[in-house]
């Protein structure tokens, strides 16, 4: 049986459908498999906890006085009248969008290397010595690397250029205009490619490994961004424990994750798998021209994009303008996931309308994503759930950008 047979009927028509994933397992027999699990994310909240102080000190004006980057946990009603939660990480520090978890901790994870290896970062150290002159012209010698559709890259370079290193940022033709020009103000290299944002990662990661003072930070397959946004996971629990959430197996979390290439998504759900196990459904989000980790996890094929199924990977939703997910991801978290969702951009868009007029969200169509699914899962899939939207970036988008989006 050819690997496009099992796809799910309507798929290839860039209709929105529900697909359950029929290799999803028992959290603990999939974690048992696998090879990272929970030391690996409480390691990297431990080194957040480290780069804290320095944060603080960065970015005064956005990060709290404590240094750690999160969100609020806002409560909403559907168009049911039914209870609905939703993470708001489109009001991260820094950089207003999911990115700052995995992007922003990738370069600080990258500049402390560089600040022990030179000697000048030693145990116990507080990490406010990463903004002392002596590492900023340490810095100042290397240069950050990165293929992004926007919002990685902005989140990529807002941490880069705050210490000091230099920042260069592939952009997909799918990226928006404003994204490029906040990246060129922040005083970023911006490199523009006619083609996909899978081209745009090949070209930056080609570059970087023919310069020795060059990183890269790969979307597609970096560990560091891929426990960066798990940690995330034990920053929505005790906010659950909170507002007297108490998920079991019975009556489990349903967090929608709106998915591009699958690192920020695909970490977010490892990380609220190895902590709340079968009290949680993680439930991947993507635009019916964009299926692409559907794609993965229905075919098998790490080699097929979404062009190969007939669709085009045009959509609003720029941030999830995907062709292929990423192999790393899906080998780690597909039996974890246990569900994909696909939405229309008209659906989108009219989210974003209404998350304004009646929430007064500022919120990009991607990030609108998982309301759609909610509305799109309430009826078809049985069950009582605790229905978690995670939103993902929009709070920093412009007037210029944002109006027009109103206007219908």
């Amino acid at each position: 049986m050819s690997h496009l047979d099992t796809l799910p009927a309507g798929l290839r028509l860039a209709q929105p459908l529900l697909w359950h994933n029929p290799s999803l397992l028992p959290t603990a027999d999939a974690l048992a498999a696998c090879a990272y699990g929970r030391a690996d994310i409480e390691a990297a909240i431990a080194r957040w906890q480290r780069f804290a102080p320095l944060l603080a000190r960065l970015f005064p004006d956005s990060v709290a006085a404590d240094g750690r980057i999160d969100s609020p946990l806002l409560s909403q009603t559907d168009t049911s009248g039914q209870a609905l939660w939703v993470k708001a990480d489109h009001a991260l520090p820094i950089t207003a969008c999911i990115k700052a978890r995995g992007g922003v901790y990738e370069v600080l994870c990258h500049a402390e290397e560089l600040a022990q290896a030179a000697g000048l970062l030693s145990a116990g150290s507080s990490y406010t010595v990463l903004a002392e002159a002596p590492a900023r012209a340490l810095f100042a010698q290397h240069r950050i690397l990165v293929g992004s559709t926007g919002n990685l890259g902005y989140s990529v370079g807002v941490m880069a250029r705050a210490l000091g290193l230099q920042v260069e940022v592939h952009m997909s033709h799918d990226a928006k205009e404003w994204k490029k020009q906040r990246l060129r103000a922040l005083g970023a290299g911006v490199v523009e490619h006619q083609g996909d944002y899978a081209l745009a990662v090949a070209a930056a990661r080609d570059i970087a490994a023919a310069d020795p003072h060059a990183y890269f930070i790969d979307d597609e397959s970096s560990l560091l961004l891929f426990f960066g946004y798990a940690a995330a996971a034990w920053d929505l629990a005790p906010q659950l424990a909170a507002a007297g959430l108490r998920p079991t197996p019975e009556q489990p979390l349903r967090v929608y994750l709106p998915c591009g290439v699958g690192g920020a998504p695909g970490g977010v759900a490892f990380g609220l798998k190895c902590l709340f196990g079968d009290a949680v459904q993680c439930v991947l989000v993507e635009p019916v021209a964009s299926p692409c980790f559907l794609l993965r996890l229905a075919s098998g094929d790490d080699t097929l994009s979404v062009y190969d199924i007939g669709l085009d990977n045009h959509t609003v939703a720029d941030g999830l303008a995907v062709p292929r997910a990423s192999a790393t991801v899906a080998g780690i978290v597909g039996p974890l996931i246990d569900a994909v969702i696909t939405v229309s951009d008209a659906s989108l868009l009219a989210e974003v309308r209404r998350q304004w007029q009646q929430h007064r969200l500022r919120l990009e169509p991607s990030a609108t994503a998982g309301f759609v699914a909610h509305e799109l899962a309430t009826g078809q899939w049985p069950g009582a759930a605790i229905p978690v939207v995670w939103t993902t970036g929009g709070n920093g988008l412009p007037d210029e950008v944002f109006l027009p989006l109103l206007a219908g």
